[in-house]
């Protein structure tokens, strides 16, 4: 582990403590307590519990624990909706490698979002219009985007500021391996690396862009203020840091979420 990983707000919470393991527990716990409330019923000389009603009985059961559990809303719709969806799934009959094949697709896709909680979040046009507006325009700069995904913004930024270096950053492989081939065909100047953003030296570029989500700002803006030089900029689109107010909030041509951008 580095050094950076032991700074404040850097270091990644233990894998049992991921809202998506939790969730996975508290399926499964709930999946024991509906299988104990089927056999008290039996006991009492009832017929055991029907498929459905023993999938909403689970789903009822999880959404209740992850709502105890102080889990984000959307964990409860999502644990009381998953039992029945997967009796639904099973009754289709489906071969087994259509989920082998979906499961890796979503790997690659999004890798370890259960972890970040940073889900692929894809920008466009109009922030990268806005971003563009922001970079400074009179010298050449070091450009980092964290959580690059198909590599649009790079790319489309690196066309504009040839004479800048621009580089992304993406963990999951499947985005990073996309945005290597869009650079390649382009023949675009432009660097995307594999990797994990916590892991970056903030310091090495003077703007720096991310997309990420709620859930991860709290730790960029710590990541930022102890790492990134004075003078330099950082850019967040759609997602602002609670407790810091941002210099500079853009709204892009065409509507769509806001571009905020922090000072060091």
């Amino acid at each position: 582990m580095s050094e950076r990983e032991n700074e404040p707000g850097v270091r990644r919470r233990p894998l049992r403590q991921a809202p998506a393991v939790q969730a996975l527990l508290l399926l499964l716990l709930a999946l024991v307590g509906a299988n104990v409330i089927d056999v008290l019923v039996q006991r009492a000389g009832f017929p055991p519990i029907s498929p459905l009603p023993m999938s909403l009985l689970h789903g009822l059961l999880a959404a209740l624990l992850a709502r105890w559990r102080r889990l984000a809303a959307w964990w409860w719709v999502i644990l009381a909706l998953f039992p029945l969806a997967a009796l639904v799934v099973g009754r289709l009959h489906l071969p087994p490698w259509m989920f082998l094949a979906v499961f890796l697709f979503m790997l690659v896709l999004f890798w370890s979002t259960f972890r970040s909680q940073v889900p692929f979040y894809p920008s466009g046009q109009p922030a990268w219009d806005a971003v563009a507006g922001l970079l400074p325009p009179d010298r050449a700069i070091r450009f980092m985007d964290i959580g690059s995904g198909l590599g649009g913004a790079v790319l489309e930024l690196a066309r504009r500021r040839p004479e800048s270096q621009f580089t992304g950053i993406e963990i999951a492989p499947l985005p990073w391996l996309v945005s290597r081939l869009r650079a390649a065909l382009a023949g675009n100047s432009c660097r995307f690396v594999r990797g994990d953003y916590l892991l970056l030296d903030f310091a090495d570029y003077d703007v720096v862009f991310a997309y990420l989500s709620p859930a991860a700002m709290l730790a960029l803006w710590h990541k930022a203020r102890a790492e990134m030089r004075p003078g330099t900029l950082l850019l967040s689109y759609e997602f602002h840091i609670p407790g810091a107010a941002p210099d500079v909030v853009i709204q892009p041509e065409g509507g769509g979420p806001l571009l905020h951008g922090w000072r060091m």
